[in-house]
């Protein structure tokens, strides 16, 4: 099973480190190599369970990216005594 895969219950409580993201992203490498062998194979159906894995991956690996970017942004902007302009 995924490691980006949370219950409902638990989700919003885990602790998001460097550890976690290194383990999606040995997780995504692995996945990709399993996708690979199963298309050289021709065995193309088995690749999809490990293509939603992988794109679950990467969506909450984009999500962190993109909340750390909205939490870093106004804090370092402030730093240099500027103001965060909304984008949009």
């Amino acid at each position: 099973m995924s490691v980006a895969f949370v219950p409902k219950r638990h989700r919003g409580k885990a602790q998001i480190n460097q550890e976690t993201i290194q383990r999606l992203l040995d997780e995504n490498d692995q996945l990709v190599r399993c996708i690979t062998e199963y298309m050289q194979k021709g065995r193309a159906m088995e690749c999809v369970q490990y293509q939603q894995i992988l794109h679950r991956n990467i969506v909450y690996l984009g999500t962190i990216a993109d909340a750390s970017q909205t939490w870093l942004q106004p804090q370092t902007s402030r730093e240099h005594g500027e103001q965060a302009v909304p984008i949009g």
